[in-house]
């Protein structure tokens, strides 16, 4: 699942940065309004966590255009205000939640699990399977064959984007950005590791192998 995140306390955001990307988030960070309403209107978000005091463009601000823009990703406001106005301007102009600073990460997160579960119960389904293989996104598991397997952060992350696109040749470069979230070289055999070690959990005991190599393209999820 993918988090966008827009928080100008640097400390606050790597805070919550952390957290989710523990929980299976792959997040994208932004400190300003301006960068934030860029990212929620060129990217397809599971869910948003917003400031409302930003330097340049305000949360209210980014969230009003947001909906403007038919972006219905369910969005959580942060905020160190906490009157019944201030909640009340924050639903109105489109926000779905709202928690008052200082917050407890755990009422965070499952806040935004709700959130999206709500959201896409009759959209999206918070299951995945391709084959043998199932994710249930909001519980973080996995199984293969009916039996429940192990994956740490990484694995999972990749995993979950090879389901997100079954037969479909994934590059070694999108799989840096999508389970790094930053740039390594693309000549570093950073994600042949990675992949070993999915494949190490997903299909070294199974039948059928599940996990592809395309030789100069990238690893493939399938069946066959």
């Amino acid at each position: 699942m993918k988090l966008l995140l827009i928080e100008d306390d640097v400390k606050i955001a790597a805070f919550i940065e952390r957290g989710m990307k523990e929980a299976g988030f792959s997040v994208d960070v932004c400190h300003d309004g301006e960068s934030g309403l860029e990212h929620a209107l060129s990217v397809n978000y599971d869910a948003a966590v917003i400031d409302l005091m930003l330097p340049g463009l305000d949360g209210l601000s980014v969230i009003s255009q947001m909906r403007e823009h038919h972006v219905d990703s369910p969005v959580i406001i942060l905020s160190a205000k906490q009157s019944v106005d201030d909640r009340i301007r924050g639903l109105q102009q489109g926000g779905d939640d709202y928690m008052v600073k200082p917050f407890s990460f755990s009422e965070l997160l499952v806040r935004v699990q709700t959130l999206i579960r709500r959201v896409h119960k009759s959209a999206t389904p918070m299951q995945l399977a391709v084959g043998a293989v199932e994710m249930d996104l909001l519980r973080h598991e996995v199984f293969r064959n009916g039996e429940k397997v192990e994956l740490p952060t990484r694995e999972y992350a990749l995993l979950e984007h090879l389901m997100r696109n079954p037969g479909i040749v994934i590059s070694k470069t999108s799989i840096l950005e999508r389970v790094y979230d930053y740039s390594f070289d693309p000549q570093t055999n950073v994600v042949d590791v990675l992949v070993c070690r999915l494949r190490n959990r997903i299909d070294k005991e199974y039948e059928p192998k599940m996990i592809h190599t395309v030789r100069g393209a990238g690893y493939v999820l399938k069946e066959k």
